[in-house]
């Protein structure tokens, strides 16, 4: 396949342009060649060092991350930058992002996988960015317990061996659940005027505790890796369907956080 190809089909089905102007992510196709072809495409969360070691001993033709190297651009390609950019271009190696259109895509964003995962219903955007929304909001079919709600996220998630803290300020069964994943305490009030019993994000902090505390809601920080890989999962799955002979590989490289 082309790779001009494969970046259009994928910017169209994850929405890319409509989050150009609302992500710090240049997102889409960040390194690669105006021409080229793709036989084996990678998926990892970040695009560090590791994954583009990985995928280039793979023999992989692209690879596809959440996390990408470009947030903002560059104003000097040295130090550090220098050595993430080295590998892909040595070895043309492209490197695909998707950052904030991943965690909204309703059927294959990172927000919809954690919903799969806990059998929510009646789901409706939610995490308000402009005109976008990164998140999602249901009910779940059965009401959860504080304990099962922790249970169910570390059974779903396996958080990097890491226990999932639950701030538990909430009512004592949980219904309305609001997602979303990554770095998302920033959208709780939203969660509290829309009702949910508890919002489910990665990583917290500090203030959120006191703020879910004085506004009774629970919150579960389920880490921020292990809340973004249900993404590109989803899209490698998206890939294997389509109607080519692409190879594929994923590589999990859980940071704990």
């Amino acid at each position: 396949m082309q790779l001009s190809t494969f970046v259009d089909r994928l910017d169209e089905t994850l929405g890319t342009a409509d989050y150009a102007d609302l992500d710090a992510s240049a997102n889409g196709l960040q390194v690669g060649p105006d021409e080229g072809t793709v036989e084996h495409v990678a998926f990892a969360v970040d695009g560090v060092e590791e994954t583009f070691e990985r995928a280039i001993a793979a023999d992989a033709d692209a690879l596809v991350v959440h996390h990408g190297i470009s947030w903002g651009g560059f104003d000097r390609v040295t130090g550090r930058t220098y050595d993430r950019l080295a590998p892909l271009i040595e070895h043309d190696l492209a490197l695909y992002v998707s950052h904030l259109p991943l965690d909204g895509h309703r059927e294959l964003g990172n927000a919809a996988g954690v919903a799969d995962a806990l059998d929510l219903e009646n789901r409706t955007p939610f995490g308000e960015l402009g005109p976008e929304f990164i998140g999602q909001r249901g009910t779940a079919s059965e009401p959860y317990t504080p304990a099962e709600l922790r249970s169910r996220l570390e059974s779903a998630l396996e958080p990097d061996g890491n226990p999932v803290q639950l701030l538990e300020f909430g009512p004592d069964e949980i219904d309305d659940v609001a997602i979303v994943t990554g770095s998302g305490t920033d959208w709780l009030d939203e969660a509290v005027d829309a009702g949910a019993d508890a919002l489910v994000t990665g990583e917290g902090k500090q203030q959120v505790y006191h703020e879910a505390r004085e506004a009774g809601i629970h919150v579960a920080l389920a880490g921020h890796y292990a809340t973004e890989t249900f993404g590109v999962r989803a899209i490698q799955e998206r890939v294997e369907g389509w109607e080519t002979e692409l190879e594929t590989s994923y590589f999990d490289v859980p940071t704990g956080l």
